[in-house]
């Protein structure tokens, strides 16, 4: 059994925390209830749920985008809450479900640029991580293209950097594989394995979780139904389909 020596060592070493964590939007049925996970630095954690389990609404928490929660979010040891957001944005990034969202300026070195110049950086730092950032995902050599003429893989990439270049250490990835082809998806997964830090990875990709995270959240309904290593987890057919999922295909076909 745990020592509270122990489990206050772990809690110390928590990048992302929640107690009773829950939220409702307008008032309304509760999307997330009573939640409560606490995740390491270093580790790759993938979460997972059907449609409206609470997926996006729990990152987006995170970052500070959704304010009005109950119980406790923390990021850094920093409670998820307005006076400590600037804190806690250089700490964690996210990267939106839609890229779109989050490229807004003309070329990719501008959008990657921005957060850095938002901090007050000076224009040799700006540009060291800009280049650090597009190096990360593979994407020196598109620094100058506009943003208008990029496939959606690249706009995905031009995002993860847009995020890279504020140095997190953690990072939040929301569908990051939602309408990429084949071959984009798989540059997607070999930039995810590399990227150091903490991670949470969002996603009904089932097999972009097996590839990715070491550790996955099952949510239902915005509860925590199941906390334990990824490959348990998604070799569970029952427990999935009882959550509206289904095994990943990699694993179907073997099964066959």
């Amino acid at each position: 059994m745990e020592t509270k020596e122990e489990s206050n060592r772990k809690a110390d070493r928590a990048e992302i925390r929640t107690e009773h964590l829950t939220f409702s939007y307008d008032g309304g049925k509760a999307v997330l209830s009573d939640l409560s996970f606490s995740v390491f630095r270093g580790e790759s954690v993938g979460l997972i749920g059907e449609n409206g389990a609470g997926k996006s609404t729990l990152l987006k928490i995170l970052v500070g985008l959704l304010p009005g929660y109950r119980g406790k979010a923390e990021v850094g040891g920093l409670q998820v809450e307005k006076k400590y957001l600037r804190q806690i944005r250089t700490k964690a990034g996210y990267v939106f479900q839609d890229s779109e969202s989050q490229l807004f300026l003309s070329t990719v070195y501008e959008d990657v640029a921005f957060g850095p110049r938002n901090y007050g950086l000076d224009e040799a730092e700006v540009d060291r991580r800009v280049m650090e950032a597009l190096e990360q995902v593979h994407m020196e050599a598109l620094k100058d293209r506009q943003i208008y003429r990029m496939s959606g893989g690249q706009k995905k990439l031009a995002a993860i950097a847009t995020v890279l270049s504020m140095r997190p250490e953690t990072i939040l990835l929301d569908e990051p594989s939602g309408a990429l082809d084949p071959r984009n998806r798989r540059n997607l997964i070999r930039v995810i394995r590399t990227l150091q830090g903490t991670k949470i990875v969002a996603s009904h990709d089932l097999d972009l979780i097996l590839d990715t995270c070491e550790r996955t959240l099952l949510l239902g309904e915005g509860r925590l139904i199941k906390d334990g290593p990824t490959e348990a987890i998604l070799t569970d057919e029952s427990l999935l389909a009882a959550h509206g999922l289904e095994l990943p295909l990699s694993l179907m076909r073997r099964s066959r």
